[in-house]
């Protein structure tokens, strides 16, 4: 690996790797040679060289979004020493599909390895999670739609987030679309979901959802949540839809590197830090 600055997309030169403009112009550098036909470059951010890499989160977008959407979240899980990959496999592709793309940056992948996904990314990486070739450790699930699409609103990017600059961000994307978020969940995708969920998995979850959701009622992350045997529950105050990029990021990347490191212990173990009010002895 070159010597990059923490949180930066690696850059190697090796031909083996294509870049895509992320939205600020950086360029984003991943191992495409393997990946499924028709499947984009995934974009991938590593840790500082010489950092032992603490694990690997791969992302599912959601609606209307691609890979570079996430640049800022993986810089800062990268600056905490974990891998980031986030791919942009075509929304008609099943779940056998999305496990085969996982499995490109998954196999020999510093564990543990999460699977995520946000909006739509959440219902795929619960279908996939049961059909790669690399078990994932975990699930982490944002955002995760309710089945009947909301709609109804005048402004996309508000629903979206609350964050000036990541709203400032999509706006200027040429790779985002716009109103892709009033589109209804397939038909298909929802049923391979539920088909995952009625199997049981018995995988460690993070589940995120913002209380303030106008697209997705917090309820449905509850819901799912409860479905999960081993769940957390994370519901971001005042939170929009996209929390992952909301204008909490920064406590809700923090929490992720919490919950990741206590899965790299034991997902048995209680959450690294207790917060509760001091009381009179």
């Amino acid at each position: 690996m070159s010597a990059v600055a923490a949180g930066a997309p690696e850059t190697t030169g090796d031909p083996a790797r294509a870049s895509v403009a992320g939205i600020t112009g950086d360029p984003v550098h991943s191992l495409v040679s393997a990946q499924p036909d028709g499947v984009g470059t995934p974009g991938s951010w590593y840790p500082a060289a010489g950092l032992a890499h603490r694990g690997t989160v791969v992302l599912l977008p959601g609606r209307g979004e691609h890979p570079g959407v996430y640049e800022r979240f993986g810089r800062r899980l990268a600056a905490d020493a974990y891998v980031v990959h986030v791919l942009d496999v075509p929304e008609d592709r099943d779940a056998g599909a999305v496990a085969a793309a996982v499995d490109v940056v998954g196999v020999g992948a510093a564990e543990p390895l999460v699977l995520a996904g946000s909006d739509t990314g959440a219902l795929r990486a619960l279908a996939a999670a049961g059909r790669t070739a690399v078990p994932p450790a975990g699930l982490l699930l944002a955002g995760v739609p309710q089945p009947e699409a909301a709609g109804g609103w005048d402004d996309e990017l508000s629903v979206r987030t609350a964050c000036p600059t990541h709203r400032g961000r999509l706006d200027g994307d040429p790779l985002f679309v716009p109103g892709a978020l009033s589109s209804p969940i397939p038909a298909a995708l929802s049923d391979a979901a539920e088909a995952a969920l009625a199997a049981g998995p018995a995988l460690p979850a993070l589940v995120l959802h913002g209380a303030a959701d106008p697209v997705s009622a917090p309820a449905t992350g509850r819901a799912l949540a409860s479905r999960l045997p081993a769940a957390t529950l994370a519901t971001v105050t005042d939170g929009r839809h996209d929390v992952l990029n909301d204008i909490q990021h920064r406590s809700v990347a923090a929490l992720v590197v919490q919950w990741l490191e206590r899965l790299r212990l034991s997902p048995s173990l209680p959450p690294v830090l207790t917060v509760e009010p001091p009381r009179p002895e």
